[in-house]
């Protein structure tokens, strides 16, 4: 029997982790009901670290009685993630990314990639946007988050074993679309909130899981306004897709069954938040208490 090689990078390979005790967490759950129609809302984390026990309680009974899951989107095999990455990642203009920065920010971006034991080389064609995302995964993944381990991948392979329809309300062109039509400047800005304190994303995904996990949907709100300083990323990566979203909602309460939704959780806390944007379509959006 051929054995496939593994196509991922050794550096987003996660850092063995010793054996963890499973410890019980509750993050928050949402329905919407009509006549016919149920959508259970579940906020999700796309990295975690092993041993977290989320998939119970009432979460798992409204995954039991879905008959269809929806996530943001269905990462295709890695072989074609990479062409469809690299398709948007890449910079256009052909400038190499050290020549966009300048002073402290370029001497903290040049500390950031030796610190994540990356050659400059591999970045450098990238847009400012693809590199921090980059640099970003890479540091999480040394702090012991695994991609494998992220809500979506456990729910999707439940869905796989009990045959389960899955669909998406996005594609990886859009979600990557929108990340490189975001201006030259604001990506400039998010590389740098990146490299001046590379261990700071780790540290806040640490506070933003244990929020999660309570179900504390107000914490998780304002450090995820804290996290967009800039409106720009903040109209794209929320706001937007927010509305879209709530669109597809409201289509989909005219077919009968039951769903569960999975995305990010930050798009259920705050202002803009999915539940929000239902309810100016009056929709109702009850959170189940367990």
């Amino acid at each position: 029997e051929q054995v496939m090689d593994d196509p991922t990078p050794d550096f987003l390979k996660p850092v063995p982790q010793p054996d963890v005790e499973v410890r019980d967490i509750d993050p928050a759950l949402w329905v919407i009901r009509d006549e016919d129609t149920e959508i259970y809302l579940f906020g999700t984390v796309h990295v975690l670290k092993p041993g977290l026990g989320w998939f119970d309680d009432a979460v798992k009974e409204a995954f039991d009685k879905s008959d269809t899951l929806i996530v943001e989107v269905i990462e295709p095999p890695a072989g074609e993630m990479q062409s469809i990455f690299s398709k948007y990642a890449l910079a256009s203009d052909g400038v190499p990314l050290r020549k966009r920065l300048t002073g402290d920010a370029l001497a903290k971006y040049d500390a950031a990639i030796a610190a994540a034991s990356l050659p400059a080389a591999m970045l450098d064609p990238l847009d400012p946007w693809a590199a921090a995302v980059t640099l970003q995964l890479v540091g999480l993944v040394a702090a012991g988050y695994d991609p494998e381990s992220g809500v979506e991948t456990q729910l999707e392979a439940a869905a796989k074993a009990s045959g389960k329809t899955i669909g998406q309300v996005e594609t990886v062109d859009d979600q990557l679309g929108a990340f490189d039509n975001i201006s030259l400047a604001t990506q400039i800005n998010y590389l740098n909130q990146t490299t001046a304190d590379m261990s700071g994303s780790a540290k806040e995904l640490d506070k933003l899981v244990e929020s999660w996990g309570r179900g504390d949907m107000k914490t998780l709100a304002d450090m995820i306004n804290a996290g967009f300083e800039d409106p720009e990323m903040y109209r794209t990566l929320l706001t937007k897709r927010n509305a879209n979203w709530a669109r597809w909602v409201q289509q989909r309460l005219d077919q009968p069954g039951t769903v569960f939704m999975a995305v990010g959780a930050g798009h259920l806390a705050g202002g803009v938040s999915l539940q929000n944007m239902l309810r100016a379509y009056d929709i109702e959006v009850k959170r189940i208490e367990y």
